[in-house]
């Protein structure tokens, strides 16, 4: 059914007053602090100021802002320059029209970690291979929304063998029957022809505001199945006449051994990441 196209300072706090002087404000503060029976003042107003600057600046308290400059999703104008070329490309192949993009995590069936573009349109979910770098896209997989029947949400599970399992939430899109595809297509680590796509949040969620909209994967969903939703009820062709179910339950990834995933995620290899200079 789906289509693939190529394509930190300190403040000196004195810790002896005279007494004809006055005590500055944060000398005050600091003696009101001050642990019982010693005579030196604890400032500890100062060990408290950057958590609180932290906390608000990034909602996330394990992000650290030097690690989003190593993706080049994040680099000024990057994003918007791909919104771009595919809204150029979508209005001279199909002519639809773009209801919203996102920025997610694609998982695979051997538990691979791809950076991708999503997009809705009237008809359509695009999924797309974008490079950052270079600023092109790599592959466009055109799925319609008509053969979408089944969306799973839930958390990731795996088989009781498997060596190289994952946290977290996620989201599975069915357009076709996983039992249907031959033993080849299911356990073959390059497939592009498995009929399902799962997906979770983007590393880069935390890094702004625009990105905590883009990377939201509830946002995603929200505006998928009444999308999904609105194209089986104005479709006029046989379908399947099943509509959409919509699950919640848990995402199975059938990986056992797991080396090629755990090498990948761990170096995020699906992803535009700069990865440092080699040089002599």
């Amino acid at each position: 059914m789906s289509r693939i196209g190529s394509f930190e300072g300190f403040q000196p706090v004195s810790l002896k007053q005279e007494e004809d002087d006055k005590p500055s404000e944060t000398d005050q503060l600091s003696m009101e602090e001050r642990e019982p029976d010693t005579e030196v003042p604890v400032p500890k107003q100062i060990s408290r100021l950057p958590s609180v600057i932290e906390s608000a600046l990034y909602p996330n308290p394990y992000h650290k802002p030097y690690l989003s400059r190593k993706y080049f999703v994040t680099r000024p104008g990057a994003i918007e320059t791909a919104v771009e070329d595919l809204k150029g490309h979508i209005t001279k192949t199909s002519g639809e029209t773009i209801q919203g993009f996102w920025l997610l995590t694609e998982i695979d069936h051997w538990n691979n970690e791809k950076e991708r573009i999503l997009l809705i349109t009237d008809k359509t979910l695009l999924i797309c291979q974008y490079d950052f770098i270079m600023l092109c896209c790599v592959q466009l997989q055109w799925i319609p929304l008509t053969a979408v029947y089944r969306i799973c949400l839930g958390k990731f599970s795996f088989p009781a063998m498997s060596l190289d399992k994952r946290q977290g939430e996620g989201l599975r899109i069915y357009w076709g029957s996983p039992e249907q595809q031959p033993l080849l297509v299911r356990w073959n680590p390059w497939s592009t022809e498995m009929p399902y796509a799962t997906f979770t949040e983007h590393p880069m969620k935390y890094t702004s505001e625009k990105f905590f909209e883009i990377c939201k994967l509830s946002g995603f969903t929200s505006k998928l199945v009444p999308a999904i939703q609105n194209t089986h009820r104005n479709s006029t062709g046989s379908g399947r006449g099943k509509g959409l179910t919509v699950l919640t339950e848990p995402i199975l990834i059938e990986t056992y051994t797991g080396l090629m995933s755990f090498i990948g995620n761990r170096n995020k290899l699906g992803y535009s990441l700069a990865r440092g200079s080699i040089g002599f």
